[in-house]
């Protein structure tokens, strides 16, 4: 299997042909930032698709690229000093990345759109919620201003902001954390688009509200047949709401699996990090597992498993030989559909050893 895949159909096979290509298929995408001390290799080859109705999860700590491959899908890209230097998007087939500025802008929105994490900071302050989700509507729908206004608080009572009539004309500062996350759900679901990227929807909100925006999520999911990115450093996040998982780290994606196999048994000693940071009821008292060490610096990469200087099953090869994501195989050497690892030795950790 190619480095850093989720079982993506290649140019010329069947899939690609036959008209049941992917929502969307990122191929080899390269992203770097290019600086005073160096370029940073951001994204390195990354491979996923998503179907509609489908919910890809990408995990990873900050720095690990997951956001600035989403900002690349979106063509969002501080440029410079942000570039992709290699790969494809295909929404619908379609190239985005070959698209004029104009082509993708109607699409960013319509078809595509996205949930920030911070959603003080991404809406205006000094707009009206109602004013800013009804420009979604006049842009792209050329309605009237009173139609738009209307819209907005159908969009607001469907995001179960209450008496949405009366706070259309609020401003971003008087809503609660949760309230503006949904004020953002509802601009991502205003024109219903055929895909959203939800960048850590959930990170400054407290647990009981991260359940609430996690659940409407996957109602308004379910109901419009979208296909969902959730990106979170969070395994607890998405457990119950993801069909499967990529975890990525120093650019590249390390490990795929479906949900339940992930959390079942993770095939990468960084994946296996992570689960065991999450705080369980059983272990009430005892010092919660951190991953050793810092994530690597992207104008440094370490030769090798960018992963080796934090790792526990690290061996000599691990520092002198990057590997590939190998494809993992139960015991009698059958495929695990969806399943792949970029460890050597991706064996020995998912059987615990």
């Amino acid at each position: 299997m190619s480095s850093s895949s989720i079982s993506a159909p290649q140019p010329g096979t069947a899939e690609a042909d036959t008209g049941t290509q992917p929502l969307l298929e990122v191929r080899d995408l390269k992203v770097e930032f290019r600086t005073r001390d160096g370029v940073a290799k951001a994204v390195n080859g990354v491979n996923y698709s998503v179907d509609a109705g489908e919910t890809l999860a990408i995990l990873g700590e900050s720095g690990s690229g997951k956001s600035v491959s989403a900002q690349a899908v979106m063509g969002i890209l501080d440029s410079p000093p942000g570039f992709v230097t290699g790969g494809q998007i295909l929404f619908k087939g379609r190239d985005l990345l070959k698209m004029g500025k104009e082509e993708r802008r109607k699409i960013r929105g319509s078809q595509v759109a996205m949930i920030f994490q911070d959603a003080l900071s991404a809406l205006n302050p000094v707009h009206t919620v109602g004013a800013q989700l009804g420009e979604m509507f006049r842009v792209h729908q050329g309605a009237s201003r009173k139609d738009a206004r209307a819209k907005a608080i159908e969009l607001m009572d469907r995001v179960r902001i209450p008496a949405a009539g009366n706070r259309v004309d609020d401003y971003p500062h008087q809503f609660s954390g949760g309230m503006r996350q949904r004020i953002m759900i509802a601009m991502a679901m205003a024109l219903e688009p055929a895909l959203i990227i939800a960048d850590e929807p959930t990170t400054a909100l407290d647990v009981t509200v991260q359940a609430q925006v996690m659940d409407l999520l996957a109602e308004l999911q379910a109901e419009y047949r979208m296909g969902l990115i959730l990106i979170t450093h969070d395994l607890g996040v998405v457990a119950d709401v993801a069909d499967k998982i990529a975890v990525m780290y120093a650019g590249r994606i390390v490990e795929t699996a479906p949900v339940h196999d992930l959390y079942g048994g993770p095939g990468h000693p960084y994946t296996q990090g992570l689960l065991d940071s999450i705080p369980r009821l059983d272990q009430k008292g005892q010092e919660l597992y951190a991953i050793k060490g810092l994530p690597p610096n992207l104008l440094r990469i370490p030769p090798g498993c960018a992963f080796n200087p934090r790792c526990p099953r690290a061996q000599e090869i691990c520092r002198t030989t990057e590997p590939p994501l190998f494809e993992v195989t139960d015991e009698s050497g059958a495929p695990r559909p969806g399943r792949a690892s970029a460890c050597h030795f991706w064996k020995e950790t998912l059987r615990g050893e």
